[in-house]
């Protein structure tokens, strides 16, 4: 028999036995091996399976494909018509000392640059305390008008769920007595299970300053 034949054979056996040789090795080694065999997608050499730890060979089936509720689905058709676009631009909203000394006592984050204006005023770059950049991203949902009941940014969506943030930086601080105001772009639109997710990016403006207090890429869900 030719060495190609004979390898040819050995790989047929393994893709239709893909236990036989976990049974020859030792425990140590079987572990790696059962790893190795739902990773790998050498063609020939393996099943396209999910192989369980404990030796049960599941098809990998795909996944099935999401049903959206009509108002979902005339909801994605709107945000995907304008993905990338800027879709709502906020009112601006004071960040005064008295704001920045309540946050300061509700995170227990009484650093002197947000709470000593006198010492700021001699010791900081800013000649002023500044907010705290969490103070800045938690004014995200009023920024964006989310929590508004007389406005809802989506109102055919029973429940809006904020899922988190992918990333967030404070390009510049915001200083005592600054306005502040968010504006939003949609950045993509997913379908899940009863419902839509959401990647927004949300930049935070400072009144008079080029650079932004935040800019954030925010992730909600809708459900319907």
């Amino acid at each position: 028999m030719k060495v190609v034949d004979f390898l040819k054979q050995k790989s047929e056996i393994l893709a239709k036995h893909p236990f036989e040789l976990k049974d020859w090795l030792s425990p140590s080694i079987r572990d790696y091996w059962i790893e190795f065999l739902n990773k790998a997608h050498v063609s020939g050499w393996t099943k396209t399976e999910s192989i369980a730890s404990n030796g049960t060979a599941n098809q990998n089936a795909a996944p099935a494909p999401v049903e959206l509720h009509p108002e979902a689905a005339k909801l994605m058709e709107t945000l995907n018509a304008s993905l990338g676009e800027e879709i709502h631009v906020g009112e601006w909203l004071t960040i005064d000392q008295d704001r920045i000394n309540r946050f300061a006592d509700v995170t227990e984050d009484h650093q002197w640059i947000h709470t000593d204006p006198e010492r700021a005023e001699q010791e900081s770059p800013f000649k002023t305390t500044i907010a705290h950049g969490f103070l800045t991203l938690s004014l995200l949902s009023v920024l964006t008008d989310s929590v508004d009941p007389d406005n809802m940014k989506f109102p055919t969506a029973k429940m809006t769920v904020n899922y988190g943030l992918n990333q967030v930086r404070f390009p510049y601080p915001v200083k005592s007595g600054n306005r502040v105001r968010a504006r939003t772009k949609i950045q993509s639109v997913t379908p899940i299970k009863r419902g839509l997710e959401i990647v927004q990016e949300i930049s935070v403006e400072i009144e008079g300053c080029r650079r932004p207090g935040c800019v954030a890429e925010s992730v909600v869900r809708l459900y319907f």
